[in-house]
């Protein structure tokens, strides 16, 4: 016996109802529901599509499918670092090397001034404050969306939040490094201002990627990763 589209459709409800939000995960639980609900009743052909779906669902565990759930989330983690890394080596070709350059040397110099803590924890500040208002925007635009019931993808999802949730965490180690400790890089051994100017300077490159140039390139990223994505978004 096969599922009807109408119960296929019940599938994609029911997976939503037990917290699965994102359409390719979604898709592929109901993938998997599909299947093994014909292969019960091949063996209980009287049980009824309610029934059949239950007793699949138990298949899943006490945790139903939030173990599924967390796999694909690692996986799409691991697909987004190669994004960024990938965006992150274009960036060192000329010309664009050449302005690395200055942004590093603006840094070794600048710490190296008396008193750089405090412009330091200013600028983080004013990062960590943009992070925090360009993260609720973009969790109120998904609200918006579920609401709506519009499918949304796994990546398209982390495209915006998981940038805030790395780069708003790396700028508050920082704000709270440095303000805890009372760092005074006009002290610090030449060194570590060469070290600690090469970090910020990655640090900056990687903000720039997440903030601007991943946006800008995410509609052709999805279609990249999902081929149905030009489809389902125009239903």
């Amino acid at each position: 016996m096969k599922l009807t589209e109408n119960q296929i459709e019940e599938l994609y409800k029911f997976t939503r109802k037990h917290y699965v939000y994102h359409y390719d995960v979604q898709s592929e639980l109901v993938d998997h529901l599909a299947n093994d609900i014909e292969e019960i009743w091949v063996a209980q052909p009287l049980l009824t599509f309610e029934q059949a779906r239950d007793l699949s669902f138990k298949k899943f565990g006490v945790f139903g499918f939030m173990d599924v759930v967390e796999e694909k989330q690692k996986q799409m983690n691991k697909r987004y670092w190669k994004i960024l890394l990938r965006f992150a080596k274009e960036w060192f070709t000329v010309p664009k090397i050449i302005l690395t350059f200055v942004i590093f040397l603006s840094f070794f110099m600048l710490l190296q001034i008396q008193f750089s803590e405090y412009f330091f924890l200013g600028l983080l500040l004013i990062l960590i404050t943009y992070e925090m208002i360009a993260g609720y925007k973009i969790r109120k635009e998904h609200k918006v969306k579920e609401k709506k019931e519009e499918k949304i993808f796994l990546l398209e999802a982390m495209l915006g939040t998981t940038k805030n949730s790395y780069t708003g965490f790396a700028f508050v180690n920082l704000f709270n490094l440095v303000n805890l400790t009372r760092l005074d890089f006009s002290n610090l051994n030449i060194y570590w201002v060469f070290i600690i100017s090469i970090v910020l300077t990655l640090l900056c490159i990687l903000f720039y990627v997440s903030n601007y140039v991943i946006p800008q390139k995410a509609e052709e990223l999805l279609q990249e990763t999902y081929p149905e994505y030009k489809i389902v978004k125009n239903l």
